[in-house]
């Protein structure tokens, strides 16, 4: 097979939460730990920093892959989902993974992934420990998937192990209630490994207290840190502020390992987009009109996005607008601007709801909703009707980003 053969049998055989939501989330780790077996171990081949929570969790492991970067190490990033390609998951110093490499691990290990028919998410992170182990990187950034306690990367022994925060979302996987799902977060707490935490409540704070003393790990809460400074980067959301803070903990517990300077870490933040090739969080298209393109897709995500909408300056807001047909919409509508004119449309993937049905649930909270056959539709439209002053936020989802970044 081709590369493009390859990705098609990935994509199509296999269930990938990505694209079909629940029916691919995985109950526990055994095809995982079976998978790791088979491979001969390569987790434990590299050092690696592990990185959870509901938001963030892109921004953060960019965050510190980049100030390893400028330290001189050879950095691993796994991330998920991809905006364009499915080699954005896996990288070295920025550089995505070889479409060769994927070709080849998908071959050789064809007969083992059909006979015990592994998820797309537990093949690709087997991919990406082979490709990490075999390539020798210093260290790697792996991203959790989905909840941590039963995510496929949660196999490692990492250096530190590091939650961003906890928001609804995927209620449906890991709890109706904060504390379910800091606890299925809190999962990836491991015996005598330091934890950092982002953002706490007193409901998740309890949480993470008790599980970080049971594994009789040292925990850190970044935003109690005050000698933090706040530090210039390139990634502009407002809402990165939380995310720095979060990722220079991080890295204050990581100088026991590496060498790490203060410009080093001046360096790394203000050269994300550049060394990790992270893409989608507040990313500006257009300066006139105001083009702004952002990931954010739940509860919290939007809220804060939506605040950093509502400071910029524009005679009028455009917003290209889609979800996937999971997404409770409820809870997203009291953050979404009414001043404004929504363009929505099905993303493209199969989980996408259908755009008629999104135009007719903002109808009936009294936004002002056209409906487009697609997403680039949707945003050419916008554009031939934003005035120079105006200002196009796209959002929603992942997929409606990726499908004009």
């Amino acid at each position: 097979m081709n590369y493009q053969e390859t990705l098609n049998w990935m994509f199509q055989q296999l269930p990938m939460f990505q694209k079909i939501g629940v029916a691919a989330f995985e109950k526990d780790l055994t095809n995982t730990i079976e998978f790791s077996k088979y491979l001969n171990h390569p987790e434990t081949k590299f050092k690696s920093i592990h990185i959870g929570g509901t938001n963030g969790k892109g921004s953060t492991s960019s965050l510190i892959a980049s100030v390893l970067q400028e330290a001189g190490y050879k950095v691993g990033l796994y991330t998920s989902p991809h905006l364009k390609d499915f080699r954005e998951r896996i990288r070295i110093n920025g550089e995505d993974i070889s479409e060769e490499f994927v070709v080849n691990f998908i071959e050789q290990n064809k007969s083992f992934l059909e006979n015990h028919h592994l998820s797309f998410f537990e093949m690709t992170v087997g991919m990406a420990f082979q490709y990490f182990a075999d390539e020798k990187v210093d260290v790697a950034i792996i991203e959790v998937g989905l909840g941590g306690r039963l995510d496929s990367t949660n196999i490692i022994s990492p250096l530190i192990s590091v939650i961003t925060n906890i928001g609804w979302d995927h209620m449906n996987l890991l709890g109706n209630t904060l504390e379910e799902i800091a606890f299925e977060k809190a999962g990836i707490i491991k015996n005598n490994t330091p934890i950092v935490i982002g953002e706490f409540t007193d409901e998740t704070k309890s949480v993470f207290d008790q599980v970080a003393n049971s594994k009789e790990a040292t925990i850190y809460y970044a935003s109690l840190n005050d000698s933090i400074p706040n530090l210039n980067s390139d990634l502009k959301g407002n809402y990165q502020n939380h995310n720095k803070k979060t990722a220079y903990q991080a890295l204050l517990l990581l100088k026991e390992y590496f060498n790490i300077s203060e410009t080093n870490i001046e360096n790394g933040f203000l050269n994300v987009a550049k060394n990790t090739g992270l893409k989608g969080r507040w990313t500006i298209l257009s300066e006139k009109p105001l083009i702004v393109a952002d990931t954010a897709h739940n509860k919290n995500g939007l809220e804060l996005v939506m605040q950093q909408v509502n400071e910029q300056k524009f005679d009028h807001l455009f917003v290209v607008f889609g979800v996937v047909n999971d997404k409770d919409i409820d809870s997203i509508l009291p953050f979404l601007p009414k001043n404004a004119t929504y363009f929505v449309s099905k993303p493209d993937v199969p989980r996408g709801l259908d755009g008629e049905i999104l135009k007719n649930i903002l109808k009936e909270s009294g936004f002002n909703v056209q409906v487009f056959d697609s997403i680039p539709l949707a945003l050419e439209h916008a554009k031939t009707v934003a005035s120079p002053n105006g200002m196009i936020y796209i959002g929603g989802s992942t997929f409606v980003v990726a499908e004009v970044v």
